[in-house]
């Protein structure tokens, strides 16, 4: 209790000062680098690097490493500080003062991203279209997806290889809080900028190893993996990583392609494995807790196109001591 009471004590301190506070303010609406939050608070580099030592050794702020870059978020994933700052910011209106001017620059931090990010973004939307995977009905897709991921509440989401945030936006009405995870910094760019563009503010991303994510034991109610596992060379691995993270009766939510014989997709857009037969993704969920639930196959639209089949596949996570009957 009385650690608990001197942390507190910590934080109200830090939020004290007006700068920190401010600062605050726009990371809860938003992932910052310091370049960014120079340019919203108006202060020097130095200055606002000290500000954001002091907000993440309180635990009010978590530093997120994106390769060269490094991003600020407001710690909203702990109770504690979401409370803290729900109940502070309650009571200050972004109408009056800086608050407003941050606000405001915000705007604009946020449409020069997306600025940044068209060239990107067109190279991309280009190489996905080459390699077939956006011709299939997205509206089948969705339904499929929406339907694998079971009836349950879903508290927790978390997305790997969310790469542009497709699966963001789908799940973003049925979860409190969904991330996804990227270790391509352009995509996690983009993403940021469509959850923006999408006012989508329950979702967040950041840079991470699928096969070692940044998140706790027993976390999640729903793992996607959207078009990753054919990308690596032991896909096994994010099947592993997602039975950690998953709660009990969590869902793993699987889409990649069907076995295929296109060797273009290996020579020319570095897939590793030509799709993947439904019995050895079960063979993996089983070796990790996870009892399969689900499996859908979705045809190309075009008629004649020689693009493979996408599969659709879930598993739920069991007890060790269940699974053991279940085999």
């Amino acid at each position: 209790m009385t650690a608990n009471f001197s942390i507190r004590v910590e934080q109200l301190r830090a939020l004290g000062e007006p700068t920190r506070l401010r600062m605050i303010s726009v990371l809860r609406q938003s992932d910052l680098s310091v370049g960014e939050l120079v340019e919203i608070l108006c202060q020097s580099q130095p200055s606002i690097s000290q500000h954001l030592k002091t907000l993440t050794q309180c635990g009010l702020v978590e530093r997120l490493p994106e390769g060269a870059f490094v991003f600020y978020r407001a710690a909203t994933n702990n109770l504690g500080v979401a409370s803290l700052l729900n109940s502070i910011f309650s009571n200050c209106s972004v109408e009056q003062n800086e608050l407003a001017r941050d606000q405001s620059r915000l705007e604009y931090v946020r449409r020069a991203r997306a600025k940044s990010v068209d060239p990107y973004f067109q190279q991309l939307t280009d190489d996905w279209n080459q390699t077939g995977e956006l011709n299939y009905i997205d509206s089948e897709l969705d339904s499929v997806l929406l339907e694998a991921a079971g009836s349950r509440p879903l508290s927790n989401v978390i997305d790997i290889g969310t790469g542009i945030g497709q699966m963001l936006t789908l799940f973003s009405k049925r979860a409190t809080r969904i991330e996804g995870v990227d270790c391509n910094h352009e995509m996690l760019m983009v993403a940021r900028v469509n959850l923006t563009r999408d006012q989508i503010d329950n979702a967040k991303v950041r840079q991470g190893d699928a096969t070692a994510l940044p998140f706790s034991d027993d976390c999640a109610d729903l793992v996607i993996v959207h078009q990753v596992l054919h990308y690596l060379a032991m896909p096994e691995k994010v099947i592993a990583e997602a039975s950690r993270v998953l709660r009990s009766n969590g869902r793993l939510l699987i889409v990649d392609f069907s076995p295929h014989k296109l060797e273009i997709l290996r020579d020319h857009h570095s897939h590793r494995h030509l799709g993947f037969p439904h019995s050895l993704l079960s063979q993996w969920s089983q070796e990790f807790n996870l009892q399969p639930v689900l499996h859908r196959e979705l045809a190309p639209t075009l008629e004649k196109t020689q693009k493979p089949k996408i599969q659709v596949f879930a598993a739920e996570k069991v007890e060790t001591q269940l699974q053991s009957k279940v085999a």
